[in-house]
């Protein structure tokens, strides 16, 4: 899969489009191309490999005999390179000791159907193409799609969708085939990510373990791959929740990952935050200051929630977080009002009451939206405070009152030692007991001025019962996190919150454990990550499934999983800096190192990313002793 949206590219690894499936070239949702299939000399050439080369272009390889006299061997080589952009470069290498007259035909063809048709397979039937230009057209009512080809073919077929060449090819030579893809009318695809003013920093690693470099090169390509620009402001730019399923913004994934990347600097971040603002309810709206965002399945236990208090709940936390890696003060003031309703919304919506109901007053009381209220009241407070605004001491009494009543209300106490109702608590207050990779947001609590992390929701004994619980087998797949213990009834290997691995949390609970000072469940967590990434060729998905490890597995996808997916890329971010412990407050030019002592990867080396708007470099040796490499003039080391 080829991504730099608005364009996309699926094929398989044979390399040929044969229009089957989700086979194709795609523009804003719409298969602009479902089948390209190459035959030399009137054969298929044998597909011999199949590789991605960058997040938007993939490579493949096969081999023909063209002569009758050429041997066993192979004498011509089929190199395509399938660009995201709509562009494929098809090249013959000649490997023959003699000139070789080749003819070449391109069969294609495309229905122009949208993603979701395909997906629920109700695409129409192949269009009908004319002669167009130097390639072939196809149109119907609801677009139309053109291929252009360089040099022009020698015949086009319009009634069999096929473009005709005959090349002469001296011994040891090439020729190449150039198709675009496009829009009748329409220029190339301009990826966000491609741009020269790409948001991301491209920080880079090395050290003693190479999949760590791997996985943080692969995870930033993928970013920039899944970048998208606000048509009506274009500066503003945002990530796509993922491919190919979900190319549009789904604004909590968005906040999530834009926090998971803000080592990368605070770019995406501010885009991001802007986007978003333009999207809060105002006026008379009963939500008012709310971040409208869809429901989302919460598998069989709860009803589906809303991905919109989630959504703004993390708006005031990023905005506060991304000022202590250096968002610069009038982006600050320019977004404060936006955090500002969303905290008036959060206390509104609370009320006389303790807890925050994420979806309608007679809905359950969610653990992780507990735990995301509770971060956003007091990151929101410190914000408050430090841009001179009034609220913040309310915000932290609520938030005082939540942890205390939490403590008691949401914990089990058991004969294993308790355990938190990590689901809910239902609308009669009775617990929902089952334990999920939800409870890793207990643990998520965020960063405050001097490099100090916010209050928790539990307390010292229930953090570290709830560490050993999220390191023992039934959450611990040996791939990553759960989404539902092994142990629990209704757990699914495959069920998307029900028992697969979810990325986006195993990450938050490795961040979270290491904090805590929990290593050794941390780093487990983060060996089964790299492990799977690793298995994955360092492209995560969003999920797969929680089967255990074992000698000789490899991690199972998951079918519906997006991939790349923005917080699974985003992952690949976090958990390099959660290593190194970096915790910055720019505005006080200071960061604090806090790394992970026992230096489960051994030696790492981070470069290229960005504190305080400049270069950031930091190296973590074996014994677990972090030292800054590079950093902006000014900013100092905390203690």
């Amino acid at each position: 899969m080829c991504v730099a949206l608005p364009g996309l590219v699926i094929s398989t690894e044979q390399g040929q489009l044969t229009g089957q499936g989700l086979e194709g070239f795609y523009r804003a949702g719409r298969r602009l191309l479902s089948r390209c299939q190459v035959r030399v000399a009137g054969r298929e050439p044998l597909a011999v490999q199949a590789r991605m080369t960058a997040a938007d272009r993939a490579r493949f390889v096969g081999a023909l005999r063209a002569s009758p006299h050429s041997g066993p061997d192979p004498d011509v080589v089929v190199e395509r390179v399938r660009h995201a952009d709509g562009t494929e470069r098809i090249t013959l290498h000649s490997a023959a000791s003699r000139p070789l007259r080749v003819p070449v035909e391109v069969a294609l063809g495309t229905d122009l159907a949208d993603l979701g048709a395909i997906a629920s397979g109700t695409a129409g039937p192949e269009l009908p193409a004319s002669v167009h230009d130097s390639g072939l057209r196809w149109s119907c009512a609801t677009g139309n799609s053109a291929v252009t080809a360089d040099p022009p073919p020698a015949d086009a077929l319009a009634s069999a969708g096929l473009l005709r060449w005959e090349f002469e090819l001296p011994p040891g030579s090439s020729r190449s085939v150039e198709l675009r893809v496009r829009p009748d009318g329409a220029g190339p695809v301009r990826a966000v990510g491609r741009a020269a003013t790409s948001p991301l920093a491209a920080a880079s690693a090395s050290g003693d373990d190479p999949r760590v470099h791997a996985l943080l090169r692969t995870s930033v390509e993928d970013l920039q791959a899944l970048l998208l620009r606000d048509p009506a402001h274009p500066s503003d730019t945002h990530l796509a929740a993922g491919a190919p399923w979900r190319c549009g913004l789904a604004p909590a994934e968005a906040l999530a990952a834009a926090r998971m990347t803000l080592p990368l600097g605070t770019r995406l971040a501010a885009g991001t935050l802007h986007a978003l603002a333009r999207t809060q309810l105002a006026g008379a709206e009963p939500q008012f200051g709310m971040i409208p965002g869809p429901r989302r399945d919460a598998g069989a236990h709860l009803p589906p929630g809303c991905t919109g208090t989630e959504a703004t709940l993390l708006f005031p936390a990023l905005l506060a977080e991304a000022r202590r890696w250096g968002l610069p003060e009038h982006e600050t003031e320019e977004l404060l009002p936006a955090a500002e309703r969303c905290l008036t919304w959060l206390r509104t919506t609370v009320g006389d009451g303790t807890y925050l109901r994420d979806s309608h007053p007679g809905g359950p009381v969610r653990c992780e939206t507990q735990a995301h209220a509770h971060r956003a009241a007091l990151l929101g407070a410190d914000l408050l405070d430090a841009c001179g605004r009034p609220g913040g001491a309310e915000l932290r009494q609520w938030a005082q009152a939540l942890r205390t009543a939490f403590r008691e209300d949401f914990w089990i106490d058991d004969l294993g030692g308790g355990r938190p109702a990590a689901a809910a608590r239902a609308p009669d207050g009775s617990p929902v007991p089952y334990l999920g990779a939800a409870a890793a947001h207990l643990l998520d609590t965020g960063l405050l001025g001097g490099g100090e992390l916010a209050l928790g929701l539990l307390d010292k004994v229930q953090t570290e019962q709830l560490a050993r619980l999220l390191g023992s087998p039934a959450m611990d797949s040996g791939w990553g996190l759960r989404g539902l213990g092994a142990r629990e009834a209704g757990y699914n290997a495959f069920g998307h919150r029900s028992g697969a691995v979810r990325v986006h949390e195993t990450a938050v609970a490795v961040a979270g454990l290491a904090a805590a000072g929990y290593e050794k469940e941390a780093s487990s967590l983060l060996r089964g990550l790299l492990a799977a990434a690793e298995a994955f060729g360092h492209r995560l998905p969003e999920m797969y499934a929680g089967e255990q490890r074992t000698a000789g597995s490899v991690p199972v996808p998951h079918p519906a999983a997006c991939r790349p997916a923005a917080t699974a890329a985003a992952a690949g971010v976090l958990l390099p800096a959660t290593l190194a412990g970096i915790r910055p407050d720019a505005p006080a030019g200071t960061v604090t190192l806090r790394p992970v002592r026992s230096a489960p990867l051994g030696e790492i080396v981070l470069t290229g990313l960005r504190v305080a708007g400049a270069p950031f470099s930091v190296r973590v040796g074996r014994l677990g002793i972090a030292m800054v490499e590079e950093a902006a003039d000014g900013l100092q080391l905390g203690v």
